[in-house]
């Protein structure tokens, strides 16, 4: 993997993640787990990439009559 390709990412921690989503962290962690979200592995944590999260967002919303 090269350094420039993630030189430009922003990563988020899950309770970061949570708060802009407005759930709890264990949904976040469900959601990473259940492979909706993309994550890194650091350690024992997790980072979600902020394109990743944006990206969710942006398909998750419903158009309503």
């Amino acid at each position: 993997m090269s350094e420039d390709r993630l030189s430009g990412v922003t990563f988020l921690t899950v309770a970061e993640v949570a708060s802009i989503m407005r759930v709890s962290k264990m949904t976040v962690y469900r959601m990473v787990h259940a492979g909706e979200l993309p994550a890194v592995r650091v350690g024992r944590s997790f980072r979600v990439p902020k394109e990743a999260v944006d990206a969710y967002l942006d398909s998750s919303y419903v158009e309503t009559a």
